[in-house]
C-alpha cells in the first residue's frame, strides 16, 4: 500500500517499488492471456494497463497533495516521481515481453519525456492557464468573413465580385485537401500571451516531412491568429540535432531550444527548475533493472536515457 505523504518526491525507492509490485500482477495476469507469438498485442495490453495504473497514482497523490495542503513544490516533485518511476518500472515490464529495438525505444522515450515535461505545465509554480487550440476551420470562416467584406467594398461589378470569391475559394480546395491541425503538444496562457509549444526528443535524418508541417503550422498562428508564441523545446542538445532543427530554429516562426535550453524555458514558464530535479533523482540506468538497462547500453540507446 503506497504511503502519500509530502516527502514522496525525494526518494525514487518508494515509488519504484510500488510500480513494479503493481506491473507484476498485471504482467502475471497477461501472461496468462496471450501466447507467445502474440507477443505484440501483449505487449501493447501491458501498456495500456501501466499507464493506467501511473495515472491513477498521480490522481491519488494529486488529491493527497490537496488534502494535506503541501507546498507547490512538493505536490510537483511528487508527481514528477511518480511519472518517472512508473515509466521505468513500465520499459521493464514491456521489454520483458517483447525486447526493445531501436526506434520503438526512441519514440516511446520521447513520448515518456513529453509527458514528464508537461507536468511542470499542468501543475506550474508560476500563473499560468492551459487553453483549447484554435480549430482551423474558425480561422477559415474568419478569414472569408474578413474577405467578404471586403470583396463587398469594392467599386467592382458583381460578375467581378463573383470571379474574387471562386478563386479565393479555389485556393481554399487546395488548403483544405491537407487537413492541416493546429494543435500541438501543449496550449497555455500567461501574462496575456497566448503560447503553443511542440516537444521534440530529437531531430533525426527522417524529419523532413515533421519540419514541412511545423513550419506550415507555426505560420499559420504567426500570420493568422493572432498574439501567439510558438515554441520548440527539444531534449536532446543542439550538436545531437540535425539541419532539420536549425531550419526551424532559424525560420521566423519557431522559438526552438534544446538541451539546457528547453529546460530553461520550462523554468522561465511554470517556475520549477526541472534540470535541477532532474540532476538529483533521474538516472535511468541506475533504476532500470539489469536486463533492460544492459539492452540499452548494448544496442545504442544510452542517449535517449539521457534526460
Amino acid at each position: 500500500m503506497l504511503h502519500f505523504d509530502a516527502n514522496l518526491g525525494k526518494d525514487p525507492h518508494v515509488l519504484l517499488t510500488y510500480f513494479r509490485n503493481e506491473f507484476s500482477t498485471t504482467a502475471t495476469r497477461l501472461g496468462l492471456e496471450y501466447k507467445s507469438s502474440q507477443y505484440k498485442t501483449h505487449a501493447a495490453e501491458f501498456n495500456k494497463s501501466a499507464a493506467k495504473i501511473i495515472g491513477n497514482a498521480k490522481q491519488m497523490i494529486d488529491a493527497a497533495a490537496r488534502s494535506q495542503d503541501w507546498a507547490g513544490t512538493e505536490r510537483l516533485s511528487a508527481l514528477l516521481m511518480a511519472h518517472y518511476t512508473g515509466c521505468v518500472a513500465m520499459i521493464e515490464g514491456r521489454n520483458a515481453i517483447w525486447p526493445y529495438e531501436y526506434m520503438a525505444f526512441s519514440r516511446r522515450m520521447g513520448e515518456l519525456w513529453q509527458g514528464f515535461c508537461q507536468l511542470a505545465f499542468d501543475h506550474p509554480l508560476r500563473k499560468l492557464k492551459l487553453i483549447a487550440p484554435p480549430v482551423f476551420q474558425d480561422v477559415r470562416r474568419e478569414l472569408q468573413g474578413e474577405l467578404a467584406e471586403y470583396v463587398s467594398s469594392l467599386d467592382l461589378a458583381a460578375a467581378e465580385k463573383s470571379q474574387l470569391h471562386g478563386f479565393y475559394d479555389k485556393v481554399w480546395l487546395l488548403v483544405d485537401s491537407g487537413q492541416i491541425k493546429l494543435e500541438l503538444d501543449l496550449h497555455f496562457e500567461q501574462d496575456g500571451q497566448n503560447v503553443v509549444v511542440d516537444f521534440k526528443s530529437g531531430f533525426g535524418s527522417n524529419e523532413k516531412g515533421n519540419t514541412n508541417r511545423l513550419l506550415l503550422v507555426a505560420t499559420i498562428y504567426k500570420t493568422l491568429v493572432e498574439e501567439y508564441r510558438c515554441l520548440l523545446l527539444v531534449r536532446s542538445p543542439e550538436d545531437q540535432n540535425n539541419h532539420y532543427f536549425r531550419s526551424l530554429r532559424d525560420s521566423k516562426v519557431w522559438e526552438a531550444y534544446s538541451g539546457p535550453g528547453a529546460y530553461e524555458k520550462i523554468g522561465e514558464f511554470t517556475g520549477f527548475d526541472l534540470r535541477t530535479w532532474i540532476d538529483s533523482h533521474v538516472d535511468w540506468l541506475e533504476h532500470l533493472n539489469q536486463d533492460t538497462a544492459n539492452l540499452i547500453r548494448e544496442s545504442g540507446m544510452k542517449g535517449y536515457v539521457e534526460w
